[in-house]
């Protein structure tokens, strides 16, 4: 699928896929210089890019997992959405759960992005939901039952 992407500064690179089987593109921070996030810091970092998303699909940012592992790098919420009607600059939401300074240097990999089919619900409000083997078992329900 093609989607297009417009660098909103000179020096934003385009994401990338690393591997030819990789299901996420790498996303780079397009910085004029390094950026330190210090531990339990949360900063937005530019990535110098904007996309043009056709309707009825998302593209989700999601923490690399190199940098987490290494660094206690993520993102501050979980998995970003980028809405298709949404046309302003990439950001990505990071925050250092580390215990040592982090420096996001210019270019660096910060992220990776996934392109996913989605729908919007039409809500259809009911009296009574159908019945389940699991019915209402709270969270971790699943694993408590004998086999």
């Amino acid at each position: 699928m093609n989607i297009q992407v417009l660098k909103i500064r000179e020096t934003a690179v385009l994401p990338e896929y690393q591997t030819t089987g990789a299901a996420a593109a790498d996303v780079h921070a397009c910085l004029d210089e390094p950026m330190i996030l210090q531990p339990m810091e949360r900063k937005m970092m530019p990535t110098g890019i904007a996309l043009a998303i056709p309707n009825g699909y998302e593209v989700q940012l999601r923490a690399r997992s190199g940098l987490s592992i290494k660094h206690g790098i993520t993102m501050v919420n979980g998995v970003g959405t980028i809405d298709s009607d949404y046309r302003g600059e990439v950001g990505v939401l990071m925050i250092n759960l580390g215990q040592e300074a982090f420096t996001v240097e210019p270019g660096m990999r910060i992220a990776q992005m996934v392109l996913s089919k989605c729908e919007q619900i039409e809500w259809q409000p009911v009296d009574v939901l159908d019945e389940t083997v699991r019915g209402i078992g709270g969270y971790g329900s699943t694993g408590l039952r004998e086999v």
